[in-house]
């Protein structure tokens, strides 16, 4: 009898274990989906889903999508605001998905970031997105919304500006490719205002690119909007993170198996992730890239710091689930597919 017993529960974990890697794998085996490209004129979508911004904000993201040759669409519901939220968890997905339901809509484009997005991650109406696929674009919290999709749907998102970011020459130049026209052999390479990059490890990855704000994809581990990292090229950054904070995000992703089978690791520019200088956690601490070197050298995949995306201005956009490789010594990602259709 207590055999049977255990036979019986011995099924129900091996069983939950296969539904839950089911899903981990959700994205490929329902395939990739590339969104259609933009052209003059395209009606973009202006959506809040974290924290909420003030009408000047809005008129500037406004602008900046004007002077791109798009035509910036937003409603009523952009400005509302619900303590550190732009407006309730039903507000904020209502407003994405009225978004994903309105066929002039031919991008959704993120206003800012903050933090939000993740309550909404059950209110999205990913069959709908998968059925009408368009451009999603933004970083940082938006990092909670392009793992939902991609989990859910293989729909290529970009890590790029949200609406209020500063749209310099750079940025532009490098964003303009992906979401217009033809970006296929395309090289993202660091901009000329920063330090070099410094090469932890050495070598050539290919494989999807997958990852965004380091706290955020914290977050999706253990969920259903997690993803298998299994031949992908992670990327990461952060901002506002003490070296300790972001050794202890990196050894979960660690102790969690997240890096096994990784193809790469790139690593974007990390803002305000050394030791305060007022009221520092320790009186003793490792500096930012001696944590980096520290937990990532052994991985024995090829690890570079410092290319040109987050919470900086001259930033690459990086196409979220879309074919690329990474070029260590040389400090680019050159795309191997083109990103929208």
């Amino acid at each position: 009898m207590e055999r049977r017993k255990f036979l019986q529960t011995s099924f129900l974990i091996s069983t939950s274990s296969l539904v839950f890697n089911r899903k981990l794998s959700a994205s490929i085996a329902k395939g990739i989906i590339h969104p259609p490209k933009l052209k003059k004129g395209d009606v973009v979508g202006l959506v809040t889903p974290g924290s909420y911004i003030t009408e000047d904000e809005l008129n500037d993201a406004k602008r900046n999508i004007t002077n791109l040759g798009l035509i910036p669409f937003h409603t009523e519901n952009v400005l509302a605001k619900d303590g550190y939220l732009a407006g309730s968890d039903e507000l904020r997905a209502k407003d994405f998905n009225s978004m994903i339901y309105d066929r002039d809509v031919k991008a959704i484009w993120a206003v800012r970031g903050g933090y939000g997005c993740a309550r909404i991650l059950d209110k999205i109406d990913y069959n709908a997105l998968a059925k009408n696929p368009k451009v999603v674009i933004g970083y940082s919290d938006i990092t909670a919304l392009l793992y939902g999709i991609f989990s859910q749907t293989g729909l290529v998102c970009f890590h790029g500006p949200v609406g209020i970011s500063t749209f310099d020459e750079f940025s532009v130049n490098n964003l303009k490719p992906l979401l217009f026209g033809r970006s296929k052999n395309l090289k993202l390479k660091p901009a000329d205002k920063f330090d070099s990059p410094e090469i932890i490890r050495t070598g050539l990855a290919e494989g999807r690119l997958v990852g965004g704000n380091l706290s955020l994809i914290i977050s999706t581990i253990g969920t259903k909007y997690d993803l298998d990292y299994k031949n992908k090229i992670v990327f990461i950054e952060e901002i506002n993170e003490e070296p300790y904070r972001i050794d202890r995000m990196l050894t979960h992703m660690i102790q969690a198996e997240k890096f096994d089978g990784a193809a790469g690791i790139a690593l974007g520019r990390f803002v305000k992730c050394e030791v305060k200088e007022k009221s520092p956690e320790f009186d003793s601490s490792f500096n930012l890239k001696e944590v980096l070197f520290d937990r990532l050298y052994s991985l024995n995949i090829p690890v570079v710091y410092g290319l040109s995306f987050g919470h900086i201005d001259n930033k690459i956009t990086l196409p979220f689930g879309a074919k690329a490789k990474l070029d260590v010594k040389n400090f680019e990602i050159t795309l191997l597919e083109n990103t929208v259709v």
